[in-house]
C-alpha cells in the first residue's frame, strides 16, 4: 500500500478542510443547540463535487477512488457528525449500493442525479423491533400487477425530511426469513409515503434523523433492486459501504477532539505551567494520536481492497469498530482535559462527545463488530463472494 496522498488528494482534502472551516464551524455550534439542519450546506457540498466522489463520472460523480471518499469523511466530521453522516447515508449507503445493485435505467434516473447532488438519497432497513437484527423487520411488500404496495415503518432514518429517493427493505414473502427480504427506490412524492424528524437526540443534534411511514404506497416494480430475495445481501453490501465511511468520519472526530485539545493545554495553566507540560494529560493526548494513526490505517486498508473491488465485509468491520471506540475514548479524554469548561458548551469538546456515541451503536453496534471478529478468528464466518461484486472505483 501507498500511504502518501496523491496530489489529487491533498487538494481534496484542503478543499473539504476549507469548506469546513468556512461554512461549518462558525455555525456548528448555534445549528447543534437549535437542532437545526442546515439544506443550504447540503447544496453547498452538492456545488463543490462532494456528493458523488467516488461515483463513476460517467454517473455523474467525481471518480475518485474509496480512500478520497475517506478524506471526505474525515475532514467533514472534523466540523461535525451532521454532514459527514449526510454523505455516508447519500454517497455510501444509497448511490454505491444503487451503483453495484441497480440496472442501467435506475442508475440513469437515479443514481445520475444523486450523483451530481441534484437529489439527495438515502436508507431505509432500521425499525423499531429492527435493528442489529435485520431478519425482525415488519415492514412488507405485496406484489399487486405492475405495483408492490409497501406497509410499515422505518425509524432512525438520516436524512429523512431532507431525502428524495429512499432505499427501503421489506419483506416479500416473510416464510422464507431473510431470503425473503427485498429493496425497492421510493420516492418521496409517492402517496401514502411521510416522514417525521426525531427531537431529543443525545448528539448529532445538527442532522435530520426520524421516521418513514408507509401506508399503501404503490412502488412500480421497475423499482424492485436486484432480485426479490436480494434484500438482505443489498443490505449488508450497502453496509460495508456505509461502515467505512463511518470509520472515516471517527478520524476527523478524533482528528478534532486532538486539536481542540492542544490548543486548550497551551492555553490553559495549573500550578505554574501549561496543562499540556502535567503527564496524564500528556497521555491523553498521545492515545488520541495513536488512536488516529491507527484508525486511519484501519480505513485505508479497507478502502485499498474496495479500490480493487474485493470483498471487505472483515476488514470494514474491524476499521469501524475501532475507529469508532477511539473516537468515543478521544471525545471523552478531551472533556476530561477541558475539565469544567469541557461540560460547557463554550467549548466544542461536549459536542463531540455527544456526538461519538452514536456512531457506536450505528451499522453495527460495537457487540456486533466483536462478535464479527471473533467468529472470523475462530472460522465460524466466512465470506463468500456475493453475486454482484463490488464494482472497482477506476472501472
Amino acid at each position: 500500500m501507498n500511504f502518501e496522498y496523491s496530489d489529487e488528494q491533498q487538494m481534496l482534502k484542503k478543499t473539504v478542510r476549507d469548506f469546513v472551516d468556512k461554512e461549518v464551524m462558525p455555525y456548528i455550534g448555534e445549528w447543534d443547540a437549535k437542532g437545526h439542519f442546515d439544506h443550504g450546506t447540503m447544496k453547498k457540498l452538492a456545488d463543490i463535487g462532494l456528493m458523488g466522489v467516488c461515483i463513476p463520472e460517467s454517473y455523474g460523480g467525481s471518480g475518485m477512488d474509496y480512500n478520497s471518499l475517506a478524506i471526505v469523511c474525515e475532514e467533514l466530521e472534523r466540523g461535525d457528525t451532521a454532514f459527514r453522516t449526510a454523505v455516508s447515508v447519500h454517497t455510501g449507503l444509497n448511490s454505491m449500493t444503487l451503483l453495484q445493485w441497480g440496472n442501467e435505467t435506475q442508475k440513469q434516473k437515479y443514481l445520475v442525479p444523486q450523483a451530481k447532488g441534484e437529489k439527495i438519497g438515502a436508507f431505509g432497513l432500521t425499525e423499531p423491533a429492527a435493528g442489529s437484527d435485520v431478519a425482525a423487520l415488519q415492514t412488507t411488500a405485496t406484489r399487486n400487477d405492475d405495483y408492490y404496495i409497501l406497509n410499515g415503518q422505518k425509524t432512525w432514518i438520516s436524512l429523512c425530511d431532507a431525502a428524495d429517493h429512499f432505499l427501503v427493505f421489506a419483506y416479500t414473502d416473510k416464510s422464507k426469513k431473510h431470503h425473503g427480504i427485498s429493496a425497492f427506490i421510493v420516492e418521496r412524492t409517492y402517496e401514502g409515503f411521510s416522514s417525521k424528524a426525531t427531537k431529543g437526540k443525545l448528539g448529532i443534534r445538527a442532522g435530520n434523523t426520524g421516521e418513514l411511514f408507509f401506508d399503501q404506497v404503490k412502488v412500480p416494480k421497475e423499482n424492485l433492486l436486484g432480485e426479490e430475495g436480494d434484500g438482505f445481501k443489498i443490505a449488508m453490501s450497502a453496509l460495508d459501504n456505509g461502515r467505512f465511511t463511518v470509520a472515516a468520519g471517527a478520524c476527523g472526530q478524533i482528528m478534532a477532539c486532538l486539536e481542540a485539545s492542544v490548543d486548550y493545554c497551551h492555553e490553559r495553566e495549573t500550578f505554574g505551567k501549561e496543562i499540556g507540560r502535567h503527564q496524564l494529560v500528556q497521555q491523553m493526548i498521545a492515545k488520541m494520536e495513536a488512536g488516529l494513526q491507527m484508525s486511519r490505517l484501519l480505513v485505508y486498508r479497507a478502502g485499498e481492497l474496495k479500490n480493487k473491488g474485493v470483498r471487505n465485509t472483515r476488514e470494514t468491520s474491524l476499521a469501524k469498530w475501532q475507529a469508532c471506540d477511539f473516537a468515543n475514548k478521544a471525545a471523552d479524554d478531551a472533556v476530561q482535559i477541558h475539565g469544567a469548561y469541557g461540560y460547557s458548551n463554550e467549548y466544542p469538546v461536549e459536542r463531540y462527545l455527544r456526538n461519538s456515541k452514536a456512531p457506536v451503536i450505528y451499522e453495527g453496534t460495537r457487540e456486533i463488530h466483536t462478535i464479527m471478529q471473533a467468529e472470523y478468528v475462530l472460522g465460524y464466518r466466512k465470506d463468500k463472494p456475493l453475486n454482484r461484486t463490488l464494482p472497482p472505483w477506476n472501472q
